[in-house]
């Protein structure tokens, strides 16, 4: 649960829930859940008084959102360096194998070739 704040049942107060870790040695075995106000111990999360949050008023609805802008036709934006089998990163400059020169990745020219799509095991080796 992403809600903290809480109505401590003990003390009444507007709190919020103190999580602290309990381990067995160097193994995490549970959570201890505490109001931050009196210190009183909650058994379970299920036994913690959340504070409920009213849902704001929504003042703007999908009809008020702006059209999509699509900058790029279907695929023009795959003729970039970026996406060129000739093109090399490394942490110090990006380059072109064919000009023989340093190129930015939005970068194009009349020689692109289409790099192949490499799978995620193989990038992990």
């Amino acid at each position: 649960m992403s809600a903290v704040e809480i109505i401590c049942r003990n003390c009444g107060a507007d709190a919020l829930l103190h999580r602290e870790a309990v381990y067995d040695g160097f193994a995490k075995t549970g959570e201890k859940l505490t109001c931050s106000s009196c210190g009183f111990e909650y058994a379970s999360e299920a036994e913690v008084p959340f504070k409920s949050h009213k849902a704001e008023p929504q003042i703007f609805t999908e009809a008020d959102r702006s059209a999509k802008i699509e900058v790029f036709d279907e695929g023009e934006n795959r003729k970039i360096c970026r996406y060129c089998a000739n093109y090399t990163v490394n942490p110090f400059t990006q380059f072109c194998a064919i000009h023989k020169k340093e190129v930015q990745a939005t970068d194009t020219c009349d020689r692109f070739a289409e790099a192949e799509e490499k799978d995620e095991a193989d990038s992990l080796i």
